[in-house]
């Protein structure tokens, strides 16, 4: 085992990928020479080269659809951009071309590409680079959704992505870069479509992603203090959603919470609750509780930006008040 960045383990997911297969290659602003805005392509471009750790100009929308005809070709490009909020201006390439042309050309194309990048709430960084894509994507057939949380998850997930013969949105948060985990010497692989179970519990059931995994665990901390037991679940993979998992779980608890940073106006947590009273209403012994980001533009001052999004004490007051409906 060895301890790890986050960041790097994402580098060294690339580094090996590229070494394994010739035709995986990277491309996006500043990948190359200065290594990626948060460093995760650092020095690949001294030992792959400039085409295959491709600088692009600033224009998302046309090195998008040049890695969709890339992929198409047989090639397995990685975009990364420099914040995700920038792929807003490749929408149509993603949407219509990356998710649909396999359907539209009768599975004649394969479209084997990862996008990839920071994104989420950072510490003020403004309401265009504190964007949340996963809302804006998820209605978009074709395409799967995976946010990484660890650097354990985040090396094992981007491997996977990369192998993957779909295009796959890899959503990284912006302040996790930093985190540290033990990783294994051997090569590893985890599924694109399987949540884990990071705390197992009993009382209530908490489906969250992302950097707030980290503000559930945190959350937890005081709910057992207060003999409190909550299985805690990080969804990885947004869409599709693993509702094996999740189904287990309400069946044991029969309340859940989901903790989530997207909006909540249209959020991956509407999607699931819409999702959890079609399949499993009758498990329910209280009406799912949504804890999601205010539906405002998020401000540069760091302590109106703190009040956007959900914090651990709201989790633990929300854990405690829906307990205390129990019957």
């Amino acid at each position: 085992m060895a301890e790890t960045l986050m960041f790097n383990a994402l580098r060294e997911a690339i580094d090996e990928e590229m070494a394994r297969d010739e035709t995986v290659f990277v491309l996006g602003e500043d990948v190359g020479h200065y290594g990626g805005s948060y460093k995760v392509t650092k020095d690949l471009h001294q030992k792959y080269g400039d085409l295959r750790v491709l600088d692009t100009p600033i224009a998302e929308n046309s090195f998008t659809g040049m890695a969709v005809g890339a992929a198409m070709t047989g090639l397995r490009p990685i975009i990364e951009g420099m914040n995700m909020g920038f792929l807003l201006l490749a929408f149509n390439q993603i949407a219509n071309n990356a998710g649909m042309l396999r359907y539209t050309s009768g599975g004649n194309f394969k479209i084997p590409m990862v996008i990839r990048g920071p994104g989420g709430v950072g510490r003020q960084l403004g309401a265009e680079h504190s964007q949340r894509l996963e809302a804006y994507f998820q209605a978009v057939p074709g395409l799967k959704i995976v946010a990484c949380s660890t650097a354990y998850n985040a090396k094992g997930l981007l491997k996977a992505a990369i192998r993957d013969d779909n295009p796959v949105l890899f959503f990284e948060h912006v302040l996790l870069y930093n985190l540290k985990d033990d990783l294994p010497n051997h090569e590893y692989i985890l599924p694109l479509d399987k949540a884990e179970v990071v705390r197992p519990g009993k009382d209530v059931t908490i489906l969250t992603y992302s950097r707030m995994r980290h503000h559930v665990m945190q959350a937890t901390k005081g709910l057992e203090a207060k003999g409190i037991d909550p299985e805690v679940i990080d969804l990885i993979s947004l869409k599709p959603l693993d509702f094996e998992t999740i189904g287990a779980s309400i069946r044991k608890t029969h309340r859940v919470i989901v903790v989530e940073e997207c909006m909540k106006t249209g959020g991956i947590g509407a999607e699931i609750i819409a999702s959890i009273n079609d399949r499993l209403f009758d498990e329910l012994d209280a009406p799912v509780l949504r804890l999601s980001s205010q539906d405002i533009p998020t401000p540069y001052n760091g302590k109106l930006e703190s009040l956007t999004i959900v914090q651990p004490k709201q989790i633990e007051a929300a854990v405690e008040k829906m307990l205390a409906l129990k019957v």
